[in-house]
């Protein structure tokens, strides 16, 4: 697909994709990788919400994005997978003091950190819970701050009402809380598996 083949990844970021597929992750593409890094240096990104790590892909697609002195938290139940990461982050020559990796589940983590001091939080973890990252976000943004969600599309089985799996009903229902919410304006991107992206009105 020519949107996801336009940026090129650079080497530290093949690396970790390597690195993903060994320890059995699925990383974000590079359009959607792309749209992270144009979103965080579109909103001027000092502080920035990742909850699903990975081995460090879409971190870095997200530090490219942000300001030289932003700072990444990111949050992953997979130790495992947030030491691959700080590999790759440095690897990357990225400023330790740039990242704060968080080890745990996110809705145990997220509730610690601070009301209103984001500038958007990118949600890839846990389907399941994607409505409750939704609440954690909406209060963790300033106004003028941007969420968004991987895997928007599911696969193709979201826009198909006979598929009833728990994780695709659970982001149908994200789609459905997102575009009903007066104090968001959204869009649903169909690059890679789907970015839902929704804005918080000032």
């Amino acid at each position: 697909m020519h949107a996801e083949a336009y940026v090129e990844d650079d080497p530290v970021i093949i690396q970790a994709r390597l690195r993903s597929t060994e320890v059995g992750v699925t990383p974000i593409g590079r359009g959607g990788g792309s749209v992270l890094r144009l979103l965080t240096a579109a909103v001027d990104a000092r502080g920035v919400v990742e909850i699903g790590t990975g081995t460090g892909v879409s971190g870095m697609y997200l530090l490219n994005g942000m300001r030289v002195d932003g700072v990444l938290t990111s949050v992953d139940i997979e130790s495992e997978h947030q030491r691959l990461a700080r590999e790759a982050f440095n690897e990357a020559g990225i400023s330790s003091n740039r990242t704060r990796l968080i080890p745990g589940a996110a809705l145990e983590v997220l509730p610690r950190l601070t009301d209103g001091a984001y500038d958007l939080v990118f949600c890839d973890a846990d389907k399941s819970e994607y409505v409750e990252y939704l609440d954690e976000a909406l209060r963790l943004l300033r106004p003028g701050g941007v969420v968004v969600f991987d895997n928007a599309l599911w696969h193709n089985r979201v826009a198909d009402p006979a598929q009833r799996d728990p994780d695709t009903v659970a982001i149908r229902e994200l789609g459905r809380v997102v575009s009903e919410n007066p104090g968001l304006t959204s869009a649903l991107l169909p690059v890679g598996d789907g970015l839902l992206v929704a804005y918080k009105r000032q």
